[in-house]
């Protein structure tokens, strides 16, 4: 690899600017200063010092993200603020990518990603990954919704766990179970038994659980148990 590229990829800054930390003799590799950004390094095995700081290259990263509402599951958009907006310069760096997608008005767990053989894995139904929402809905939800989630769609079957129900208020928070994410799929089917999603929260995705610690907005990067997982 380049060290020009290597140098960019561990989150140092633009082509350009790596060119000047090199010009200026704060590159360092297997102990000799390098000024040269067309040298060719091995990242697994080779020493590089920038300023006293040894770099560990990472070629796929991952960040978990409490999505707020209001921002879109995308890398780009002309008129909306995107969830990679949320990130440091590192994910974009590496062109990280949302692992599936939460609709604009949705929050909760985000995946963000560069690798794409993991994103392909979570995503596919063939591999039953479990996604789990919280809904409050406007209407009563009862057994027989139970069953239709269970057996009654043209999608996988879903598991409606009735957690509340407000009498009074007319309204039901839910917990939904899910391995497809089809369109709307959460608003959808709750809509089919005629009641309507007014809040709608993923909590987690396979092994992965929405951190408690991170506000809205906030994320952080996959701690290695996660990443075992």
């Amino acid at each position: 690899m380049r060290l020009d590229k290597f140098l960019v990829e561990s989150g140092l800054g633009s082509r350009s600017q790596v060119k000047q930390l090199l010009k200026k003799g704060q590159v360092w590799v297997n102990g000799a200063a390098v000024t040269s950004a067309k040298t060719q390094i091995d990242e697994r095995s080779d020493q590089i010092v920038v300023d006293g700081q040894t770099l560990v290259y990472e070629k796929f990263v991952y960040y978990l993200l409490n999505k707020p509402k209001g921002v879109i599951s995308a890398t780009e958009d002309d008129r909306h603020k995107t969830v990679l907006d949320l990130l440091d310069d590192t994910a974009r760096q590496k062109e990280v990518f949302p692992v599936g997608r939460l609709d604009v008005d949705t929050h909760g767990l985000l995946l963000l990603t560069n690798n794409g053989q993991l994103s392909h894995a979570m995503l596919s139904p063939k591999r039953h990954v479990a996604k789990v929402y919280q809904a409050q809905v406007a209407g009563l939800m009862d057994q027989a919704d139970v069953e239709r989630f269970a057996h009654d769609f043209t999608c996988q079957p879903a598991q409606l766990d009735i957690l509340e129900r407000d009498e009074g208020a007319k309204t039901s928070l839910v917990r939904i179970t899910l391995s497809e994410g089809k369109f709307h799929q959460v608003k959808r089917m709750v809509l089919v038994c005629g009641k309507e999603v007014t809040d709608l929260q993923r909590l987690s995705m396979g092994p992965l659980h929405l951190d408690p610690s991170l506000e809205l907005g906030q994320w952080r990067r996959l701690t290695k148990e996660e990443m075992q997982s």
